[in-house]
């Protein structure tokens, strides 16, 4: 088997992306899998660090004012598609994989005019632009949320979830306080902002650093890379208290298995690792996406009493409000933990990969099986 996955830009394309590698791996072991990013964004880091041979495409996404940059985005566009096309006929895949993010949209338009099998995974409830352009050019669009026929033909669709590690939900609390080096009698809070960090989130997490410590409880803070520096020297004098501020936290197994209540972005990879968890949270939407999608992704859970929502303009007088209040309710935290785990999609990436393997050549699919 031999499998182009194109996409990246954020961790909420990326990580799905490795997802679907890894369980091709896992069936195939020789399968030879190349990815496709864009030069200068985090999938360039991250997709090696998994494992994953990675080749960088010089593309980016349109300015919403106009920019001598916009002027040139259609010279851009036609020669990454060039360059995905020599790329495609040197590495001659069975099949392509587009998840979102500038370097799907050249990848998938060369593959499907080269008739390559090619499918599109959407993993928000608003369908991204590209995804939405390309659609009636791929044999199959897997999606995580239902009602997805208002942005995609209905027969090509396929409701399976997000891809996400399954191992995510496999922590274990006692390692997770070791690792971290946690107090098993005090409450924990995991606060995360998507891999870019969210202003809001930190501006918020670091008013509330006095009220934490008052209140007894223990704080991982991810505050992503551009903010780390400011947020490192404001938790450093509750350090003793155990709150503590992250870069990016690695073990996101064990982060979500130490805490008893996530405060979180409604990012699509957060919100279904949080189903997977079933852990009680309190989602903040970003204002800052496209068609407010984040929002529409937290109602989902909202609208079955599967989490609580704050709005980002109220975030700085209530959250902190919200999270002590559902930090000392144990049966409210329950309530939200039964209810989040029946939106959970555990078998997602699997079932991509069993559609992925449908659309190859007959012939890649005998050998495979």
């Amino acid at each position: 088997m031999k499998l182009i996955i194109s996409g990246g830009g954020t961790g909420g394309h990326i990580f799905p992306a490795v997802a679907i590698a890894n369980e091709v791996r896992r069936r195939y072991p020789e399968a030879e899998i190349l990815f496709v990013g864009a030069n200068g964004r985090m999938e360039m880091t991250r997709v090696p660090e998994a494992g994953y041979e990675i080749v960088g495409l010089d593309i980016t996404g349109l300015q919403r004012s106009l920019t001598p940059q916009n002027l040139l985005f259609p010279i851009r566009v036609m020669r990454a598609v060039r360059k995905a096309g020599k790329l495609i006929e040197k590495f001659r895949p069975d099949a392509v994989v587009g998840v979102g993010g500038y370097a799907s949209a050249p990848v998938l338009l060369a593959a499907t005019s080269r008739n390559i099998p090619s499918l599109i995974q959407e993993q928000n409830s608003y369908a991204g632009l590209v995804n939405k352009l390309l659609a009636k050019r791929v044999q199959r669009i897997c999606v995580a949320y239902e009602g997805m026929e208002k942005f995609f033909p209905a027969d090509r669709l396929i409701l399976t979830g997000n891809p996400i590690r399954t191992e995510i939900a496999d922590g274990q609390r006692a390692e997770a306080l070791s690792f971290f080096g946690l107090d098993a009698n005090r409450p924990v809070l995991l606060v995360i902002g998507g891999s870019l960090g969210a202003r809001t989130l930190n501006h918020a997490t670091a008013a509330a650093l006095p009220r934490l410590r008052e209140a007894g409880v223990q704080l991982l803070w991810q505050t992503g890379k551009g903010y780390y520096p400011e947020a490192q020297q404001q938790a450093a004098p509750f350090a003793a208290h155990n709150l503590q501020a992250l870069e990016f936290v690695r073990r996101m197994d064990l982060a979500y298995a130490a805490a008893d209540v996530v405060i979180s972005r409604a990012g699509a990879l957060s919100v279904s690792e949080l189903c997977l968890t079933g852990k009680p949270s309190i989602l903040v939407p970003s204002p800052n996406v496209a068609e407010d999608h984040q929002t529409k992704n937290a109602l989902a859970l909202t609208r079955k009493d599967a989490a609580l929502l704050v709005r980002d303009a109220d975030a700085a007088a209530t959250l902190y409000n919200q999270a002590l209040a559902l930090l000392g309710n144990q049966a409210q935290q329950q309530q939200l933990r039964a209810n989040i785990l029946q939106l959970a999609r555990p078998q997602a990436t699997a079932t991509i990969v069993d559609e992925l393997v449908k659309l190859m050549p007959v012939g890649a699919r005998a050998f495979h099986s």
